[in-house]
């Protein structure tokens, strides 16, 4: 981690980025392998909401040395699409392109990265 005097210098070196990173890799692989109508539609959803939570992570981290009203407004962003990569997965789950199993691991990780989000912006109050 790289830190400066005990402080996390990096949104990357926080915990739930580094969760939601490695889940969105997972997510990325397996949408590579939906139909070819769907990769710019439900596969395309699905990439960037699962993406959506460490970008929005990255600018309101860089953005706290300013505000961190700023950072919790970006925190509460990557709530939103936490919440949004769940419903995709449910579609995805519903029209047969991902398992039960993979279903189940996905709503399971992100429903723990809510959690910590939820913590992370009420540490700011």
């Amino acid at each position: 981690m790289e830190k400066t005097g005990g402080y996390i210098k990096r949104a990357r070196d926080l915990e739930v980025y580094k969760r939601a990173y490695a889940v969105s890799l997972d997510v990325h692989g397996a949408t590579l392998a939906f139909p070819k109508m769907e990769q710019y539609a439900l596969a395309d959803q699905l990439r960037r909401s699962s993406k959506g939570i460490c970008a929005n992570l990255a600018e309101g981290f860089a953005k706290q040395t300013h505000s961190k009203l700023e950072f919790a407004r970006f925190i509460s962003m990557a709530m939103g699409s936490c919440s949004e990569v769940e419903t995709w997965i449910s579609y995805a789950f519903d029209l047969e392109y991902i398992t039960q199993a993979q279903r189940d691991e996905w709503l399971r990780s992100y429903a723990y990265i809510y959690g910590m989000l939820v913590n992370l912006r009420e540490k700011l109050k």
